[in-house]
């Protein structure tokens, strides 16, 4: 199977678009910590070399890779913390994260590619969504990059202040590790407690409490 490739970037270019950017997010599964996005341009002229789908790559690889799309391109980082997440849903507080990482974009774009099969509603920019972007589209492959290696970073400092959870480890998503602790730690500040696990530890709590 081959990996992303540029087309979709040139189909826009051949429409008269000129800054194209891709978009992507992680962290929609995790039962702690933000959900962050990233929306990479990058320079047709000078494309890094060995983009890939973020989850096809090893740590190290990301890394590099993170460097080399920084040096080469233009980076957004847009989060929705976990209070956002619990008040609109895991759904609109991704496309929200999108939408503050397409705005903080040192030059605005004007044509957007996106992973998914959704277009965050807040968007006025032409916008293109695409299923499995990550593994089509080279600048999505980048953004899912970039998201994930600075969620990784940030879990692995929420893991320092709240400790026993392994988020260094599991970044926040739902191991047997992150469940056990869970039901022998309890529910920190920056547990998302809509979500169902946490929400049931919560409701026994409260039961137990009565």
């Amino acid at each position: 199977m081959t990996g992303p490739n540029f087309s979709f970037e040139q189909d826009a270019c051949k429409n008269g678009f000129r800054r194209i950017v891709g978009v992507d997010e992680v962290g929609r599964g995790p039962l702690a910590g933000p959900v962050v996005a990233a929306a990479v341009w990058l320079n047709p002229d000078d494309l890094p070399k060995g983009l890939d789908d973020s989850k096809k790559l090893t740590a190290k690889q990301r890394a590099a890779l993170k460097t080399l799309i920084e040096d080469k391109g233009d980076i957004g980082i847009g989060q929705a913390s976990v209070a956002e997440i619990d008040q609109i849903n895991i759904l609109r507080a991704s496309h929200l994260a999108m939408e503050r990482a397409i705005a903080a974009l040192s030059i605005p774009p004007d044509y957007v590619l996106i992973d998914g099969n959704m277009i965050p509603r807040g968007l006025t920019i032409s916008t293109e969504a695409i299923v499995k972007g990550d593994s089509k589209s080279l600048s999505i492959a980048a953004a899912s990059i970039v998201a994930k290696q600075y969620r990784d970073k940030l879990m692995v400092d929420l893991a320092q202040q709240h400790p026993g959870y392994g988020w260094e480890k599991n970044a926040g998503y739902p191991t047997k590790a992150h469940l056990d602790a869970l039901q022998n730690l309890g529910v920190t500040p920056v547990h998302r407690r809509s979500f169902k696990p946490v929400h049931n530890i919560l409701y026994q709590a409260k039961i137990a409490s009565h």
